[in-house]
């Protein structure tokens, strides 16, 4: 019977997400990954490299993920107020991505970034999409692509980087949050 690289692949990263969620990356445990995988840890090594490396590919994953479930190109530039919303529902079916992303700065600082290409690339497809609906006049141009962004992810993902801060200041109701951030930038592109 043949050996399923990709599902075997698969199933390390969804196990790796949450370990490394948890735990970070000084933390997490390579033999609890495999176990919660069901997979011999030997095939980590295999595929991934060494557990840095198996961080990195969770990292480059997760964002994949994030940007293909909420893309920002096109006529959807032109919506940040429902882009943020979207993004910070994200967050809300997936705080693992927030945790992972704190882990990084935490253990990195900020350098090496995992996949920094890939990643630029990414964020450089989004500013030139938000530059585009300048352009076109769909959103203003008061603020630079760049600065629209960083604070349309800071404040959608913020609520999840510090929920009990969130929780403290805005209360229970999550639902009254989002409808909060998409007013908030709703106003920032008005």
């Amino acid at each position: 019977m043949a050996w399923n690289t990709a599902r075997t692949r698969q199933l390390l990263l969804d196990a790796a997400i949450d370990e490394f969620a948890e735990y970070g990356p000084e933390a997490a445990r390579l033999d609890r990954i495999a176990a919660t995988a069901g997979v011999n840890k030997e095939r980590i090594y295999q595929y991934f490299g060494n557990k840095e490396q198996l961080f990195g590919a969770v990292l480059s994953w997760s964002l994949e993920r994030l940007a293909e479930a909420v893309p920002l190109e096109g006529p959807l530039a032109a919506d940040l107020p429902e882009y943020a919303g979207r993004v910070f529902d994200y967050h809300r079916e997936h705080p693992q991505f927030i945790r992972l992303l704190y882990w990084e700065g935490l253990h990195r600082g900020g350098d090496p970034i995992a996949a920094r290409e890939e990643r630029a690339k990414r964020y450089a497809d989004k500013l030139a999409a938000l530059a585009a609906a300048q352009k076109e006049g769909a959103i203003p141009s008061e603020f630079a692509p760049r600065e629209l962004l960083y604070a349309v992810i800071a404040l959608a993902g913020w609520w999840y980087a510090t929920p009990p801060l969130a929780q403290m200041i805005m209360g229970d109701d999550i639902e009254n949050a989002r409808d909060t951030l998409v007013k908030m930038v709703a106003k920032l592109v008005s």
